[in-house]
């Protein structure tokens, strides 16, 4: 594939993420206050309950997809159907398991509605997202970009419809279900007449194992991902209550939408990370800086700014009755730093054949959360969900960069010294922030911060026009460097 053709798929696929993110979030916003407080729990829970799921249905078959498709097709073919194959008996399973387990914890009926609505999306989006699979496997990502924003925008539409007529919950819920119907029909329609694919079934118990087998490293990271990313609104939901979930939801959302910017920031480390492992310990050494050096750059004065105006942002887009969202942001906005940080060193760990060091450290980060989250939610509600949140993945940067010690020498003076003169512009910007807060809209303020923050930190020569060409490289990989 051309440089220029990944360009432009590249660019094309993030502008679609950057697009989706918007609209979902205002989605959110728009039900959060449409629905209430308590409403908002019960809607997040149900999602993130199911989520839980998706990963077990899926266990790892969609990379194995990827990475078969753009190898060979023929066989490709054959795994597609395996994979086909399985998910529909799994898909049974686990649905089954989502309906009992839901019914033995006790929830009221219109929890459990909302559950079994949430299971079907669940169980459509899994298959979409192998068909995609199959599509990404041939380095076009194009169709998936409009399918991904087209989607949230029919979600957007109709779920304002049923929101303005006071439908209910379920219909609430079933808005995703409509979305995740569009989705299935896109994409399979998409890889059967764009791509030649056939979505044939196939029940060999041979190629079940087959698939399996090469599937199970990434299905244990991703379960592990999975958990310790989900189970605190699960845990918080049975061991607080339905308005805990809401208020902690919502500062919950605006952590995950900020994590784009890290997203499409690390989308080309890993393919980076890999090739200098073979080729160049020290570019290896030295794009691995770089890129903690640029991501610190992002993360810190975004956690200062929303810790500066959280109060300014909640009220406004979600309404009085979330202020109680406000202290728990200003927590898990902090995490945000060891979100970003942490891209950098779990591809650097799979690129360097740590991938079993990286499974582990995902495993024990899971583990603590969970048993972090049962002595703190009791005590302190979502408060201690959010801490515990801020801990574990303190504790996934801190077992991450243990690993990475060990495989190379890299320069940590550069990084404190950098750290110490973003700190310094971060400090700066938060008092241009608190004298400007009271006066001006608080979006003009974040404006008028970003600048400050950039012009500062670029006079203490915190960055450099050098820093500026390979941050817009990174971001829209033309190549890798």
């Amino acid at each position: 594939m051309s440089s220029h053709s990944l360009a432009k798929n590249t660019t094309f696929f993030a502008a679609a993420m950057a697009i989706q993110k918007v609209l979902s979030f205002l989605y959110f916003a728009l039900v959060a206050r449409g629905i209430g407080v308590e409403n908002t729990g019960k809607y997040t829970f149900a999602l993130s309950f199911t989520t839980i799921f998706a990963i077990v249905l899926d266990l790892g078959l969609t990379q194995i997809l990827i990475r078969e498709s753009a190898r060979d097709k023929e066989k490709s073919q054959k795994y597609l159907a395996g994979v086909l194959g399985f998910k529909l008996l799994a898909s049974f399973i686990i649905y089954g398991a989502v309906i009992l387990i839901i019914n033995l914890m006790g929830y009221p009926q219109i929890t459990k509605e909302l559950v079994y609505v949430s299971g079907f999306v669940m169980l459509l989006d899994s298959f979409s997202l192998t068909f995609y699979g199959m599509i990404r496997g041939k380095q076009n990502l194009s169709f998936e970009s409009m399918g991904i924003v087209i989607n949230q925008f029919i979600v957007l539409v109709i779920g304002f419809i049923v929101l303005k007529l006071n439908l209910g919950l379920v219909p609430l819920m079933a808005v995703y279900l409509i979305g995740s119907i569009f989705n299935f029909a896109y994409s399979i329609l998409l890889l059967r007449f764009k791509f030649g694919y056939k979505p044939a079934l196939s029940f060999k118990l041979d190629i079940f194992k087959t698939i399996l087998k090469i599937a199970m490293p990434f299905a244990i990271a991703g379960i592990f991902v999975r958990i310790y990313s989900s189970i605190d609104v699960v845990m918080l939901s049975k061991m607080a209550d339905d308005r805990a979930v809401g208020i902690y939801s919502v500062a919950m959302k605006i952590v995950f939408a900020l994590q784009f910017v890290a997203t499409a920031f690390s989308a080309s480390l890993y393919p980076a990370f890999s090739k200098y492992f073979v080729e160049s310990k020290e570019l290896l050494a030295k794009n691995f800086v770089k890129s903690i050096y640029y991501l610190m750059i992002l993360s810190l004065p975004l956690v200062t700014g929303v810790i500066m105006i959280a109060d300014k942002v909640i009220t406004p887009i979600f309404g009085q009755e979330y202020s109680s969202s406000i202290e728990p942001l200003k927590i898990l906005i902090f995490s945000l730093i060891f979100v970003f940080l942490c891209f950098p060193l779990g591809a650097m760990l799979n690129a360097c054949d740590k991938q079993s060091r990286n499974t582990v450290n995902l495993g024990i980060t899971a583990l603590f959360n969970i048993v972090l989250n049962i002595f703190l939610i009791p005590q302190f509600s979502y408060m201690g969900a959010a801490a515990s949140s801020l801990a574990s993945y303190g504790l996934l940067f801190i077992l991450d960069i243990w690993g990475i010690e060990k495989i190379i020498k890299y320069d940590k003076k550069f990084l404190i010294i950098s750290f110490l003169k973003n700190l310094v512009a971060c400090v700066v910007m938060a008092v241009i922030i608190f004298l400007l807060r009271d006066w001006l809209n608080f979006i003009i303020v974040i404006l008028i911060a970003i600048v400050v923050y950039f012009v500062f930190l670029y006079l203490i020569r915190g960055f450099n026009k050098e820093d500026i060409n390979e941050i817009k490289l990174k971001l829209f990989r033309k190549k890798i460097v």
